[in-house]
This record gives structure tokens, sequence and C-alpha cells, in this order.
């Protein structure tokens, strides 16, 4: 696992969803397979909206992954789909799903089903030969065998003794104790409403408050009284038999209700709530029944009972070696080792790399680097593919500012490095609305909210150049980071990761969110195995041959040894140095030449390698005494570690597994192995807890005599945690036995990783015989990196061109000829001399205007330096084509606006009452206050101007604003020239669900040449009507305009693009910037009109026009303060921050000093450099 181990305190089941499904194909072309990974799946919302949103006519073949570590979790969802199938009443259903009591008619369809599920599952052959096992897959033996268990659990719990059934009674009646009496305000159903999240508040507090008090959606009397027996599904879950599920569980949260409350016509009533609920629910089980008899591949979904990174280690492996087990237990608190079904993965060929990874919201659990270091190796290299995170929680002060914090680094620097970074902070705006978020966090306030949602999507930097993509341009080569700052880099994250480990960096750090930092203090989410894992991650991603590994490492452990603001990283030193071994990262040169003696616990070993593991049997009455030395200080999941502590040593190791269970000592005296035997009890057993960890083999020999050493089982030192001093001691030790205790301590070997190794990066950049980019000057090499003088921002990408055409060769060496240089797009600079082009690509966007040339002319090179984008703040970059279309071959989308299904999107009622006092301020918080600021100094913005007209096409088409009458027909007219050129046709305002906004669903009519013939007899009824509205376009937004056309259009295509398509045929989208030329290409003209038919005055327009979904384009709030402050420049050298302030290097400024030592250290190394 990568996560420390936490002791559990209170745990809660999550028994259904408590965020809005989302379609998981949201991001990907609709002819693409789609592969999809859910891990923290949940319940099976997210899979059923997914279904739902696909097209009647798609032939999409959707696989699904779902891993959730609740057996229970997964028990009620293939529950839920195996009673979908067989067509089992739908109220029957949602009780079962969503109640926690039902009737007795519903109670006995439910064991009728467990008894069938029980029957088809008596093997995986067996499962699989069922109907259920052509779409209800199995990843592992295990989690069949487990779901079998907690299906038989169900059946029998009403044939319980009666104590036992009372006792699970209780804890039903408790379950909702702590809300249940709560005077305020609900908001868990309020999200789903998204921009009408006010207008909910009362209706889904009053809802919220019934389910808490009645345990049903019922608000009828008699219903509630019916539903007297209690929900099996809802008693078995990792906290045992009982009733765990959350206090503030509420099954509405899962559903849309914003089309419910933007159209009432009058009050709406928390009944009317329900049945929005379930008729959205019966939708979503009515498409996956009809997919499983469609003439389409029908879904497969696969469950797999395991904790998400390891089973992505496990995936991993598989890839790697085809291996089905690496030995890796499923979980914490488990000994069953993780193993593949071959069935599955061998012989049906299950997906082990995916094209869609969705991860709820498992970084507030996590934390997001330990999710990236998991994924990033299983994320498919498709253009398309896609990482979905998403965050409830929040720890700083300012929720809306901490994603950019979680990565402990810069986002353009981490996202280059690990070529993987958010698609809205290469944009600057997200199609996904998080304004109702941002409100109600203001409103309600900092201090009394513990929730902010968002949800960040990932794609590969590069993929966002259409030209790159629509080439077929793949770069075969990472960029090359130099050594000392890619070293410097990878300490200064390690710092921000474990610097808080120090009480008085911990109260300095949080003197502004004081109380909110200490109640949180327990919340840790980084070990040093986990930094390791960071570590190969970066060397396999950039493909690190040794010798520049050995450089990169030598100085990350150079200013890690000279570190002394951590003091707590002395006593965790060994425990990165065990790891660094053990994922094949890093030998230190103490296990190189320290030779370990056979004595103490390695007598008669043949041989004792660099790390082994310690194995410590903690008895039960030892856990019994902890735990209750918990409930006694109030301590709810204090982190615990290892320790091995001497008269005078002490390190710690924090990557500890844990599990109730008997040790069984094997192998011989020379070669030592162990067996567990796993307590059937578990937590209510009485077998010890065993405890296991690695560490280096020296420290049991070398440091102290062994006879002295001690192996403690201890909860880790927090502000949360100094409580339980009183009963735990200074140690805070919760056991302790002496290292040479063969009854309690056992050591074993522990195996390494294989090291990666990499050849020198050579030869081209690009992929030989792939695309159609120029290449006429020569080879383009590899791009290199050069960061800042703090090490901590990109200030450069360079890559050189040796030049091989003859005729450049003589003008360009000989004749002193001057090359140019462009920006073609976002990725791709065009390099001209002599009459030849080459197309220079960059793996992230760059700021072409800002380039330097350094011209070899004895060499025979030309080498390009540039800066990289980022958001609004930089030139270029994404501003060439801010809504880039890409994709291969035909199978094209819209890189950064997701997809729509319009036809599954609730229409706007224009009637209803309170429009204008809900959409006019959710279409007018696009703008940020940068944007709001800009505009006021009438400064202009392309992306400011298209917000703006935006919003009028909303205000016009709905006349939600200054009492005028409703215009459907929007002309774009330049304020230059005051010529139009491009007409919307908007038939309806419809609900975009998912995202939380609202999207005009219309038809674009390009006013060319070619067009304005064949409709001039017509056109002037258009114009002299009273249905068109004229909006003025300012300067550069026409070309802006032609650009998100082409994204806005591909976002709803129901149609494919043809083998002739213009994009193809021209490898460009937009086909063109120029007024009175169409941007389009002709594969969606005249096609999926049904909308434009039912206006009359429109029909004759139907062959000229083309399906639209125009909607608004959000400000990203934890962008508006991206930059650095001085304050927090560091030493070159030390890393340290300067008494009272650093001094910069007197010769270049582009380095800075704490001390002269620290100069005076560095002067060799930096004179070179210096450009004094």
């Amino acid at each position: 696992m990568s996560h420390p181990l936490v002791w559990p305190g209170k745990y809660f089941f999550y028994a259904v969803g408590n965020t809005p499904a989302v379609c998981l194909t949201r991001d990907l072309p609709p002819e693409e397979t789609a592969n999809v990974l859910l891990l923290g799946c949940g319940d099976p919302r997210h899979v059923l909206q997914t279904i739902f949103s696909e097209p009647s006519n798609s032939s999409r073949v959707l696989d699904f992954t779902c891993c959730d570590l609740e057996p229970g979790v997964l028990a009620r969802n293939v529950l839920l789909f195996s009673l979908v199938a067989d067509e089992a009443p739908q109220d029957a259903i949602w009780n079962i799903f969503y109640h926690l009591y039902l009737d007795a008619e519903t109670l006995s369809l439910l064991r009728a089903q467990c008894r069938k599920l029980i029957d088809a599952s008596t093997s995986a052959s067996q499962w699989c030969s069922t109907p259920y096992g052509p779409y209800l897959r199995m990843a592992t033996d295990y989690t069949l065998a487990e779901l079998r268990r907690h299906w038989a659990l169900y059946e029998a719990m009403q044939d319980l003794p009666p104590q036992r059934l009372t006792a699970i009674r209780k804890a039903f009646g408790e379950a909702f104790s702590l809300y249940r009496d709560y005077k305020g305000t609900l908001l868990t159903s309020a999200r789903a409403a998204g921009p009408l999240l006010a207008h909910s508040a009362a209706v889904a507090t009053d809802q919220a408050k019934n389910y808490l008090k009645t345990g049903t959606t019922f608000i009828s009397p008699k219903q509630i009284a019916t539903a007297k027996f209690l929900n099996p599904t809802c008693a078995y879950s990792l906290a045992g038999e009982g009733c765990a599920v959350h206090y503030a569980t509420d099954p509405l949260a899962s559903f849309h209700s914003a089309a419910l409350f933007g159209n009432a016509k009058g009050q709406v009533r928390p009944a009317d709530a329900v049945r929005s609920a379930q008729a959205e629910f019966s939708a979503w089980c009515s498409a996956f029944r009809r997919s499983l008899t469609s003439s389409s591949p029908i879904p497969r979904i696969r469950f797999c009972l395991a904790e998400a990174t390891a089973f992505c280690r496990a995936l991993r492996a598989f890839q790697d070696s085809g291996s089905l087990s690496i030995g890796v237990p499923v979980a914490q608190f488990k000994t069953q080792l993780l193993r593949l079904s071959s069935r599955e993965y061998l012989q049906e060929h299950a997906p082990v790399v995916f094209n869609v990874i969705e991860t709820s919201n498992l970084i507030d659990h996590i934390a997001l680097l330990n999710i990236l270091i998991a994924v990033i190796p299983i994320l498919s290299p498709s253009p398309s593919s896609v990482l979905y995170t998403e965050s409830l929680l929040f720890r700083d002060k300012d929720a809306t500012k901490e994603f950019a914090n979680l990565l402990h680094g810069d986002i353009g620097t981490v996202g280059l490095m690990l070529d993987l970074c958010p698609t809205d902070y290469l944009s600057g705006f997200t199609s996904r609305s998080n304004t109702h978020e941002l409100i109600t966090y203001k409103l309600i306030g900092k201090g009394d909210t513990s929730q902010f949602h968002q949800v960040t999507t990932w794609k590969r930097p590069s993929s966002c150049d259409s030209d790159l993509s629509l080439h077929g341009g793949r770069l075969r080569l990472p960029p090359a980071f130099d050594s000392r700052q890619l070293g410097t880099l990878l300490f200064d994250m390690y710092h921000a990761m474990f610097e808080q480990e120090d009480a008085m960096t911990f109260l300095r750090q949080n003197q502004a969110n004081f109380l909110k930092a200490i109640s949180t203090s327990n919340l840790l989410h980084y070990m040093r195995e986990g930094f390791a894992m960071l570590l190969r991650l970066v060397r396999e991603r950039l493909r690190i041959p040794n010798t520049t590994w050995l450089e990169i490492m030598d100085r990350f452990l150079d200013l890690e040894v000279a570190d002394r603001t951590m003091p707590m990283n002395t006593v965790n030193r060994n425990d990165l140095y065990a790891h660094l071994y053990r994922q094949g990262v890093h030998v230190m040169d103490y296990f190189r030449f320290e030779r370990v003696p056979t004595i103490g616990r390695f007598a008669g070993w043949e041989a004792v390698p660099p790390v082994v593991r310690v194995v410590l049997s903690v008895p039960r009455e030892k856990i019994d005494a902890f735990e209750r030395a918990m409930r006694a200080a109030k301590v709810g999941t204090p982190p615990l570690h290892c320790d091995i502590r001497g008269t005078w040593s002490h390190n710690i190791f924090n990557a500890v597994h844990v599990a109730f269970g008997r040790v069984i000592a094997t192998g011989t005296k020379s070669n030592p192995r162990v067996l567990f035997e796993e307590d059937p009890d578990g937590w209510k057993g009485d077998m010890p807890l065993v405890v296991s960890f690695c560490l280096p083999s020296l420290l049991l020999t070398n440091i102290e005599p062994p006879e002295k050493l001690r192996v403690c089982f201890s909860v880790r030192s927090t502000t949360g945690t100094a409580m339980l001093v009183s009963a735990l001691g200074l140690e805070l030790g919760i056991y302790s036995a002496r290292l040479m205790d063969e009854e309690h301590v056992f050591v074993v070997p522990e195996p390494s990783f294989p090291s990666p190794d990499f050849e020198e990066p050579s030869g081209p950049l690009l992929r030989p015989g792939f695309g159609t980019l120029l290449c006429e000057i020569g080879t383009q090499e590899l791009v290199s990196v050069e960061l800042d003088e703090q090490c901590e921002l990109v200030q450069s990408l360079a890559s050189k061109v040796s030049i091989e055409d003859t005729r450049v060769k003589n003008d360009f060496g000989s004749n002193g000829a001057m090359p140019h240089i462009s920006q073609l797009s976002p990725c791709i600079m065009r390099l001209s001399v002599s009459g030849r082009s080459q197309d220079v690509v960059f793996p992230f966007p760059v700021v072409g205007s800002q380039n330097k040339l350094r011209l070899a002319r004895k060499s025979l090179y030309i080498e390009v330096v540039i800066p990289i984008s980022g958001p609004f703040l930089k030139p270029d970059g994404m501003k060439l084509n801010p809504f880039p279309v890409v994709g291969s071959g035909r199978a094209l989308h819209s890189w950064n606006i997701h997809r729509l299904s319009l036809a599954q999107l609730p229409a706007l009622d224009p009637k209803a009452p309170d429009i204008a006092n809900w959409l006019n301020a959710h279409v007018g918080s696009m703008l940020s206050t940068r944007e709001r600021s800009m505009r006021k100094k009438r400064r202009a913005d392309a992306l400011m101007f298209v917000k703006d007209t935006i919003h009028t096409m909303f205000v016009r088409a709905t006349a939600i604003q200054g009492g005028l009458s409703a215009r459907h027909v929007i002309s774009l007219r330049d304020e230059k020239t005051n010529n139009c050129d491009t007409i919307f046709f908007i038939s309806d305002i419809r609900y975009d669900l998912q995202a939380h906004t609202m999207v005009c669903d219309g038809y674009v009519l390009p006013l060319t040449h070619d067009i304005m013939p064949k409709i001039t007899s017509f056109f002037g009824e258009l114009v002299l009507g009273n249905d068109m509205a004229s909006v003025t376009v300012f300067e550069g937004e026409m070309q802006a305009w032609k650009q998100l056309i082409p994204a806005f259009v591909e976002r709803c295509r129901t149609w494919e693009h043809g083998e002739n398509c213009e994009y193809l045929t021209r490898t460009q989208v937009p086909l063109t910037l120029e007024m009175e030329a169409d941007p389009l290409c002709s594969c969606g003209r005249g096609k999926d009109v049904d909308g434009l038919l039912k206006v009359g005055e429109w029909k004759r327009y139907a062959p000229y026009v083309t399906r639209i979904a125009i909607s608004p384009l959000f400000a990203v709030s934890y962008l508006e303060t991206v930059g650095r402050v001085p304050e927090a420049h560091k030493c070159s050298v030390c890393r340290g921050r300067g008494q009272p302030k650093l001094k910069a290097c007197s010769g270049c400024t582009k380095v800075r000093y704490c001390s002269q030592a620290c100069q005076k250290k560095d002067w060799p190394r930096h004179k070179p450099q210096c450009k004094a």
C-alpha cells in the first residue's frame, strides 16, 4: 500500500453515492472503445449514467473495471445489476438499493435474488456459465468468494437468533442519530441541482431529514409503516454486522434535480424530488436492460475487491511480466494476496491499460500524488486518454486554491515531468461549472463548511495540439532534465511532502488555519515508500539512463543529508533508503560496501540481503488496551508506524502492513520464511495482530548490538495524538518486543524490484514513418528542459535540429543563410531556411513569440529555445487555438469541452416563472474577477469577449434581462467591418445536468460565398423578421469563434466523419479563420436537424446548417493566484530560505544563497555558468 497505516476509528459504509452521476465517456470520441477503470467505484451510478448517455445508434464497446475496498459495495452493485437484468419491479429495485427498511414483499424478493446469486457463484467457472457471466465479470476469484459470502449473509439475516437481530436493529436505529435532530440546512443532495442549489436547499433539507428519520424515501405514513424489516444489504460491511451506513447518507445526492427546480411552475415538494430521482433511476435501468439485448456489443462490468493502489500495481505487473500475482495483499488488515483471474486476464484478455480512469474522491483519502503514481503506468498512451480526480474535503484555509498545492510542485513543471496535466490549467477555462460550490462556500463561510467539490480532468499536455494530432506526430523521446536541477526539484517535493512531520514547522505553517489544521493533523497521506515509487515513476516516464540517474540521486541525497529544517527526517531516513533499494531506485553506498555480519537474527543465514522484512506479533490484549486508550482520549483515527529502538538509536518505518492472525515460521535457519494464518473472525477474534515492515538489515547488527534493540509498534506523534501520551507514554508505544524474541519477532529476506535501465536517448524525437509533419531540414533531437534558478518553474525548452539537407547545409553553413521561425500551433514551431521547412515539436504548449535560436554553422545545427506556456497569464501556447479538436483518423473530439448527448438532456421550460432569478446569474458567473476588471478597463481579450457573447446568447434566447422579447436567431457581427458571417438558430436551452450548467441546443449557419446564393431568396425574411438579434463581436473574437464552433459541433455530433472529410484531407481544424468562410467540415451539414424542422421559418435552412451545443466557459478558481512570492525563494545549495533573507549572485543574479558559506561552496560548479 502507498498510504500510511491508520487505525480505523468509527467506520462508515458508503452504500450509495454522495455526488451526482457523471458520464465516463464524456471526453472520448464516440468511435473509440471505452476501457474504463473506476477506483473507489462506490455505487454503480456512473456506470449506469454512462450506458444511459450512449446514443441509441452507438456501436462503441464499453468495458468497465470497478475496484472497491468494501465488499458490501460490490455485493450490492452486482445484486442491483442482476435485479435490473431479471426485470424485477422497478419500485422494488429502488427500495432494495436505497432504503434501510423494506416491506415484506420486497424483502422476500431480495432473499430470492440472493439465493439465485449464491447458486450461480459456487465457482468462477460456474458464474461464467450463468446468464450474468457475459456482462458481470470478476477480476479475481477472491472477489467472487467475498461477494457470495455477503449474499449469503443477506439471505440468512432474518433467520439469525433474536439476540443478534436485536443488536442489528439497535445499530440501524442509531445509524443516523448524529443528524436526526439536526436543525440546520442539509445540502447533500442540493449539490445535484447545480445552478439551482439555492432553490433546492429547503426541499433537499426536508427530504434528507425525512430519510434520516424513516430510513426510506417514502413520504406517505402508510408506506413508511409497511417498511418495518431491516434491509440486510445495509447490515454487513467492513465494520462487521450492524449498520455502519454514513450518518449523512442521502439517496437523492446521486441524481440530477436542476430541471425539476428550474422548470417548476409552483412549489416543489420533497415528494416531487423523490419522483424525479426515481424517474432518472428508472431511465438508467431501462438503458442498461436494453444494452443487454441490443445488436451492439453488450457492456462488460468487471469487479475487483482490493485497495485501489494495490490493484493498479497488480495490473501494471501483469502488463509488464504477465504475472497474475506479485505477492501484494488485497488491503490492510488482510493476508489474502491479490491474484488476478487467469480466465479473465489470460483467456478473455481483460484490459490492463485504460483510456478512462475515474478515481472518485480518493485524493481526499490517499492524496493526489499517490493516485498519480498508481494510475499513470496503466493510463493508455492514446491521445484521448483521460484521468478524472475529484475532491470533496479541504484542509487549507482557502478551499478554492488548495488544488494548486496538492502536487507539492508547480503544476506545469510536474505536468511536464509526468506527462500529465489538468486540461483547465492549460486552457484557462472549464466547461464544467462549480460556481454553485463557490457561492455556497462564500455564503456559508469558509470556517463553517467542510466540503468543496472539485473535479479535475487530466490529459497529456501535447495532446492539446490539434495540428500535432491531425498530422499523426508521435514523440518517441521524453524531455531531458538537467541532472542537478531535477535532483533539486525532487528534493523540494520531498521536503514539501514531509516537512510538517516536525511539530514546530507544523505550527508555524498553519498559524492562519490553526484549528482546522489541528483537527486534520492525523490525516497523513505520504510515506517514504510512496516517494520512492514517485522517483521510480519519474525515471520511467523520462527514461533516464543509469549514469544520469546516479547524478540526479547524488544531488537529491546531498540535499537530503545536508538539510537541517526537517528534524524528523533523521529518524525516517533509513525508511527512505530501504525503499529506494526495494523499488529499484537507488542503492546507498553503505548497502554496497558495509558487510552485514551473520549475528543476532542473521546467525546461520547463507547471505543477508540489504533489506529485510521484520514481522511482529502483537498480542490481542495490547490492541484492546490501545483501543480503550483511544476511546478515553477521544482520538479517532491515529496514524501508526513501527520503530527500531536501542539504548540511544531510533529509526521509524511507516510502510507497515497489518492483519489479524498467526505467524507460522517455515523455511530453514539459513533461509527463513513465514506463513500467515488469518483470523477468520477478524476484528472480533482473539488472534494477535501481525505487523510487518521493511528496513535496512544493517540496522539490526551494525548500529547497536542486536540484544539491545527493540521492535516497536507505536502511534505516530502528531498534534492530534498528543492526548494519548498519558496512556501510552512518551513513546506512544502500543507494544514492543526484543529483537531476539523469537516468539514475537520474525526476520525474513525481502525481495526487491529490478532496477529499470534505459539507453542514452538518441535518434529523432518523432517516430519515423508516422505522420505528415514537415521534416525537410534534418532531424529534430530530444527536448531538453531548463528550470529556473529556484529549480521550480520551467524556464525554457530547447531542441536541436541537425541539418542534413544538402542545400541547407551549404546555404546555412557556408553562405550564412538566416533561418526564420514562427509558431504553427501550441506545441509546434516551424523553422524555415533556404526554402526548406521543419516542424519542431515540443511536449508542452510553448510561448512561440519569445523564442531564441542558437545557430551552430560549423556543427550544422539550429537549436530552438523557448519558454513553456501556461494559463491566461502567459501568451501564445493554447491561445493560438484555445478550443482544439483532436483525434486519430475519423475519431475526432473536442479536447477541453466535454461531449453531450443532447437528445437526453431535459429542455428548459421558457415559461417557468423563476428563470430570470437564476439563469442570468449562472451564465454571468463565467467571468473571473480578473476578467471583470479587464472588461471594466476595456482591455481586449478574445476569451473574455467570447464569454460575454455566450452570455448574451442565453439572455436573448430566454429574454431574462432588460424586458426584451426572446430572440432565437443570433448573428455575430464583426465590430471592425460591420460584417456578419455566422448565424445561430437556438431551438432549445437544455440542462447540462452532469456539468451543472446550461447549453444552447442549436444550429450554425455559415454565411459563405457558396451558401449565400442558395438562401438569398428567403434570407431577407430572416433578417427583417422579429426573431433575430445581432451581437457585436470585438477584436480577435471572430477568429476565436471560428475555432470554437468546430469544438461545439464535435461535442454533440451523432454522425461520423466521412473518408473525404475536409478536416482529414487538409489536416486542419478549423478549416479557416477568415471572414465569410466556413470553419467546419461538411460531414454534419444537414444532419440531425429535427429541432430546426419544428420551426416553420427555419426549415429552408436545414440543408445548410450543422447542429451545435453552445455552453458557458467558466473560470478556473485555483488558477487565479498562479505565481510565486519572493519569500518562497530557496538557497541554491542547502534549500534554506536565508537568515534574514537570500542574496542573489552579484554576477548573474540568477542563483540565490542563504550565506557566504553556501555561495563559496557552490562557486566551483556555478563559475562556468555565471555570466559575470
